[in-house]
């Protein structure tokens, strides 16, 4: 579904990613996880077209992203962000809906649209003629990902998508995504600092820093065979953060 062909990309002389590569199978959920500036969110960036690598290749679906394809890629792709991104002038519906009315979708066919996408996530339907300051988070990150899908899109990313909540909507949230996920089958790319949540929502972990990849498996793969010291810290580090916020909460 997409690969990451020795792909570099560099900021001001510093290299966000180096020269890496990466392949993620249609179906797969993977999660992109690591420390502030490892390049996770650059990648994200790279493959929706926001910025052009200075090497290497981005291939969806074996064709290769170019200025000349990057309009048709994105509009097969869904891409929901942390703050969800949504116009403040536009209601609920008319965010979710702007793409396929750009695109010409007859109003039936997107009013039934609308429909399916709000009883998958649970949106009751008189939040829809709301506006963006009118919701809560939680129904804005509903929103969100109802936009995201709106045209039925493989596959979908996902950056900090619920880094912003408050630990209990983003435990509801994580919970419903998982099983929308499931659902739906779509390929997923996840972009996150949580480590309990990429092993929640993710079957495979890909742990950056500076620009690379330092370890690519599983949950326990991390906790029982780092590949470096770096994962190992990492790690303690989560375990550390879950620790002291459990004794602060107690």
């Amino acid at each position: 579904m997409i690969e990451f062909d020795a792909v570099t990309m560099s900021f001001a002389g510093i290299r966000a990613v180096d020269a890496l590569s990466l392949t993620i199978a249609a179906g797969e959920r993977l999660a992109l996880i690591g420390p502030s500036g490892c390049g996770k969110s650059t990648l994200l960036s790279l493959l929706v077209g926001l910025v052009v690598p200075d090497a290497g290749r981005i291939l969806i679906n074996g064709a290769a992203l170019s200025p000349q394809t990057v309009i048709a890629a994105r509009r097969r792709i869904g891409y929901m962000i942390q703050d969800g991104g949504l116009f403040p002038h536009l209601t609920a519906r008319d965010n979710i809906t702007l793409m396929a009315g750009e695109l010409g979708w007859p109003e039936g066919r997107r009013a039934e649209r609308l429909d399916a996408l709000a009883t998958l996530t649970r949106l009751p339907q008189p939040m829809l003629d709301r506006y963006p300051a009118e919701l809560s988070g939680g129904q804005r990150q509903r929103v969100a990902l109802m936009r995201a899908l709106m045209l039925d899109p493989d596959p979908i990313i996902l950056d900090e998508p619920l880094g912003a909540l408050d630990p209990l909507i983003r435990a509801d949230l994580q919970d419903e995504l998982k099983e929308i996920f499931a659902q739906l089958g779509k390929t997923v790319l996840l972009v996150t600092h949580d480590l309990g949540e990429a092993a929640f929502l993710a079957d495979r972990i890909v742990l950056m820093n500076q620009g690379r990849i330092v370890q690519d498996g599983s949950f326990a793969d991390l906790v029982a065979r780092p590949a470096s010291d770096f994962v190992t810290k990492f790690v303690r580090a989560q375990d550390r953060r879950l620790v002291a916020g459990s004794t602060g909460s107690s």
